[in-house]
């Protein structure tokens, strides 16, 4: 309740929630013209990516279309080094196309929506979460929907039922399962920095959390929110 009173206060409009136009893709894109300031090198789909060691057995180079880029540490998700992760279980998602906001919650384009494990008779809770064309990520009068949630069985129609219900008529429906791991390394000794894989959760808290413990393993720091970005923001 405090993170979400603090989050209500920090930006106007009365929602504790922010969230990209066009989508997440801005994020990384964001962090590409961020980085270039500073002077990074940002290179898009570059295929088949191996991950090169030195004689110690720690991360020294990236190889890709039989160019080696040379590095000190590699930060990656967890398909890149499928020998130092483990997996620890699976998500069901559903995306559902919609015409309409999802009923019962006052024509909003945006929802997020939190079904509580014990209310579904669960180990674990569901996550419903909604955007819509004002945030330009769908056509014109269309709405996206998502539907998440740890899997607990094999049968991800029936488990994420209580959340898709909820949703009313849908135009296109797709549901996936998707596989979790988390890493097994040793980072201090191969210098190799692996995220976790993303949870069922749809507030991103989760995975905020991990990218703060990893900015300190790799640094030794705690992140600094209060640094004055302005000056970057400007070159932008």
């Amino acid at each position: 309740m405090k993170l979400y009173a603090e989050s209500v206060a920090r930006f106007q409009g009365g929602s504790p929630y922010i969230y990209p136009l066009y989508g997440l893709g801005e994020l990384p894109q964001g962090f590409a013209r961020l980085s270039a300031v500073y002077g990074g090198t940002y290179m898009l789909d570059k295929p088949d990516c191996k991950v090169e060691f030195d004689d110690e057995g720690k991360a020294c180079g990236v190889t890709s279309e039989g160019e080696t880029a040379k590095c000190k540490k590699v930060v990656c998700d967890p398909s890149y080094l499928p020998d130092k992760v483990k997996k620890v279980g699976k998500v069901f998602r559903a995306i559902a196309i919609m015409r309409h906001a999802i009923p019962n919650t006052a024509e909003s384009h945006s929802v997020q929506i939190m079904l509580p494990q014990k209310q579904l008779g669960r180990r674990s809770d569901m996550y419903v979460f909604c955007c819509s064309y004002s945030h330009n990520v769908a056509s014109k009068g269309k709405f996206i929907a998502f539907v998440s949630a740890q899997a607990e069985t094999d049968n991800p129609e029936t488990e994420l039922k209580p959340g898709i219900d909820l949703l009313g008529p849908v135009d296109e429906l797709f549901i996936d399962t998707y596989d979790r791991y988390e890493p097994t390394n040793d980072s201090s000794s191969d210098n190799c920095f692996i995220s976790t894989s993303y949870d069922a959760t749809t507030h991103f808290e989760s995975t905020v959390m991990d990218v703060l413990s990893l900015y300190t393993k790799i640094t030794g720091k705690t992140v600094d929110l209060s640094v004055d970005l302005s000056a970057a923001e400007d070159d932008l």
